[in-house]
């Protein structure tokens, strides 16, 4: 072997290391780390560590296994492309009126404001050396950081920097000494580089590394303060290398030089593409499982679990789901229960940030009346956003009105909690928030309807009111063999209705509108057609009056 050319094409697992050729150079020199010169056994263990690094890499953060799922999948065969948010464009919205009236001008389930410019992650990843990327639970930030080392280690890759990437868990620095420089120096020594601290001094004095820090707000709180100064004075003294960071939302100003984005929610396009990446085996294509599961998610029945998956981390517990059965359980509160659960606990477990005195005070089931008491008193108001003031009020009333619930936590830290490291609650603008999901709100409405034997209240109050359709469906999938005595108290009150002198008038009127009818079409048909006649004809008079009135 003569000097290092034969870098440029080694391949492990299917991926190129061109980069390391960049920092050693052709014709057997190192950038003077080792001498001009370098010898025949150096070479050898430079080219096997270069490529087991390569491997390391892939093997490490090129697979995806959460969820409880048996067996991990390549990111690469499920990698679907994210979209970035300009930071200046997320909160858009001054107050909490103004996002109630946007939501209701939109027609849709989601939380949406405004229409935000989006870019492709990469592209943005490319074009910025100091990257901050935000984003609630599960939206694929660290998928996106890995992602973006794959593609730095392709000879022919998307990321258009001859870098080497490092990738580096922030919670895992928990040691009273932190030092950058000697833990990405470790990374290189488990490869077998020789001299790997002087070849990690020499790659960042050249600026020849993509140092991915990835869940700063994962950083245990007691050493947070001190990791956010390390990694400061490291991107100060080491500044012509490249940085992506990823957090949550919190701390996202600890950085000076760095540009903020924010994930975006997927498209429709972006489940689509998801979905069709995910059932690829021969046998599913065969049968085009994912045409059937994105089919399925399109009916209306399924809108609401369909809104789940705008969030990777979502979709996938969706796609693990129908893997099982072929379809979605027909009790759609199991369903959203789980997803509750996987954001409350499941997820925060894998991540390892359930350590904090607020977790430990605050189990699953008492957040999980708290979180439905905020979400009920919403609902029942007819209003989805709220301030941050309301919000810590009525924790800190939860915790002093309730026996089970720990005296001394502090309210906003709680919510602080349940925004950032769960996603729960969103913030949508300064100090305005919602439940992340139309769905988990209603959900939780239901459970607390559920809890508090609120039924008839339910029944006399909502019943032809369609914005609870959704409710009412999950309180009777949780009441289950209950639900009876549910229908029974829809039917009393549905009674009531039909009772009244002004829809017996009209019914009436729609026997004897359509008695001497002579079409084919069955007597329940014709009455219909009247009915949508009628109601077309007040539509189009109240309209009429309004524009003679204006």
């Amino acid at each position: 072997m003569t000097g290092f050319e034969p870098l440029a094409i080694s391949v492990v697992s299917g991926v190129a290391v061109p980069i390391f050729q960049s920092l050693w150079g052709s014709g057997g020199k190192w950038l003077g780390m080792f001498g001009k010169t370098l010898n025949e056994n150096t070479r050898e263990l430079i080219f096997k560590a270069s490529n087991q690094y390569t491997k390391n890499y892939t093997e490490r953060h090129g697979i995806l296994k959460v969820l409880g799922m048996r067996e991990p999948v390549k990111l690469e065969s499920i990698y679907t492309t994210v979209q970035l948010l300009d930071e200046s464009n997320i909160h858009n919205f001054a107050n909490l009126e103004e996002l109630e009236i946007v939501y209701r001008q939109g027609q849709n389930r989601k939380f949406v404001s405004k229409d935000c410019p989006k870019q492709a992650g990469i592209k943005v990843a490319n074009e910025n050396q100091f990257l901050m990327v935000l984003g609630g639970p599960g939206v694929g930030k660290s998928t996106f950081l890995r992602k973006t080392g794959l593609e730095a280690l392709k000879k022919k890759g998307k990321f258009k920097h001859h870098l080497i990437p490092v990738f580096l868990e922030l919670k895992r620095f928990t040691s009273d000494d932190i030092d950058i420089e000697k833990i990405i120096a470790s990374e290189f020594d488990t490869c077998g580089f020789p001299e790997a601290e002087k070849f990690t001094t020499e790659a960042l004095n050249k600026g020849k590394l993509l140092i991915l820090l990835d869940g700063l707000d994962e950083v245990p709180t007691n050493k947070l303060n001190e990791v956010i100064t390390q990694i400061q004075n490291f991107v100060d003294r080491y500044d012509k290398n490249r940085f992506i960071t990823s957090c949550r939302a919190a701390h996202r100003s600890a950085f000076r030089r760095f540009s903020d984005v924010a994930m975006a929610d997927f498209d429709d396009s972006q489940i689509q593409q998801f979905i069709t990446n995910w059932f690829q085996s021969d046998t599913d294509q065969e049968v085009k499982t994912a045409d059937r599961c994105w089919e399925l998610l399109q009916k209306s029945e399924n809108s609401a679990a369909k809104e789940l998956a705008h969030t990777p981390l979502l979709l996938t517990f969706l796609c693990l789901t129908y893997d099982r059965s072929q379809r979605f359980p027909d009790n759609r509160s199991s369903l959203y229960r789980k997803a509750l659960r996987i954001l409350l606990e499941e997820w925060a477990v894998e991540k390892r940030i359930l350590q904090t005195e607020i977790y430990q005070g605050l189990h699953t089931e008492l957040e999980e009346i708290l979180l439905s008491e905020i979400a009920y008193s919403g609902f029942d108001a007819d209003r989805l956003f709220y301030s941050e003031s309301e919000i810590v009020s009525q924790i800190r009333s939860f915790l002093a009105n309730n026996l089970n619930a720990p005296q001394h936590l502090n309210g906003k830290r709680i919510l602080e909690a349940i925004a950032v490291q769960q996603g729960i609650l969103v913030e949508r603008a300064e100090d305005v928030f919602s439940f992340s999901h139309l769905t988990l709100q209603e959900y939780l409405t239901a459970y607390y309807i559920h809890e508090h034997s609120e039924y008839q209240n339910l029944v006399s109050q909502h019943l032809v009111d369609k914005r609870w359709q959704e409710v009412f469906l999950l309180v009777s999938g949780l009441m289950a063999r209950g639900a009876d005595d549910l229908l029974l108290l829809m039917e009393k009150e549905a009674r009531t209705h039909i009772n009244t002198p002004n829809l017996q008038a009209l019914l009436r009127w729609a026997d004897e509108a359509t008695d001497s009818s002579e079409a084919d079409i069955k007597p329940v048909g014709k009455r219909a057609f009247a009915y949508a006649l009628a109601n077309d004809y007040a539509n189009a008079l109240e309209s009429h009056n309004d524009n003679a009135n204006a």
